[in-house]
């Protein structure tokens, strides 16, 4: 039997909502905000533009500001840019609050909890051994390979760490894409 894989199989990480996020509420303490439906809140201040994205508390629903540009010449925006600001483009909100200088200035972090998806195909049990699979992620989802892995195959987590060769590190996260080859079972 030969030692190389004789099929690969395309294996995606997708966003099925936006994730909540980690920041502590001044109000009552919780741990957990959400965006909602997405919502920039832009000031002019003489020819100087602030824009905020607005989140809200899960447990008490008060709404907080996450700087995104402060105090900057109106000039300096793209007009697309800043009509998306205004019109509340979901791309946009994605893309910003996706954004790690964004989570790193205003202080929070995401929780991908129950917000994505892993898409496999379906039946492909009977191929022949070993079998390659690339994972492609089409958002920075932070999952550990060998608990995606054991999601993708049905299998347990120490079946995952004997069954699978893989270049990458199992146990730890990761948001990047990674190929894996799955040997056959004993």
């Amino acid at each position: 039997m030969s030692s190389q894989p004789h099929t690969v199989l395309p294996w995606v990480v997708r966003r099925t909502r936006l994730p909540l996020l980690s920041l502590r509420c001044v109000d009552c303490r919780s741990d957990s905000a959400t965006t909602g439906d997405g919502r920039f809140r832009v000031n002019a201040n003489s020819k100087r533009l602030d824009v905020w994205l607005l989140v809200r508390c899960v447990s008490c629903d008060r709404t907080s500001k996450l700087t995104v540009h402060e105090r900057e010449p109106v000039r300096s925006f793209d007009p697309a840019e800043l009509h998306g600001y205004r019109v509340n483009d979901p791309e946009l909100v994605a893309s910003r609050l996706l954004d790690p200088l964004l989570a790193r200035r205003n202080r929070f972090t995401l929780d991908w909890t129950g917000a994505w998806r892993l898409d496999t195909p379906s039946a492909w049990l009977d191929e022949a051994w070993p079998v390659e699979v690339e994972v492609v992620f089409e958002d920075p989802v932070p999952v550990r390979p060998e608990r995606l892995i054991a999601q993708g195959l049905g299998l347990s987590r120490n079946e995952v760490l004997r069954r699978i060769k893989c270049d990458i590190p199992l146990r730890r996260p990761t948001s990047a894409g990674f190929t894996f080859t799955v040997m056959a079972g004993d």
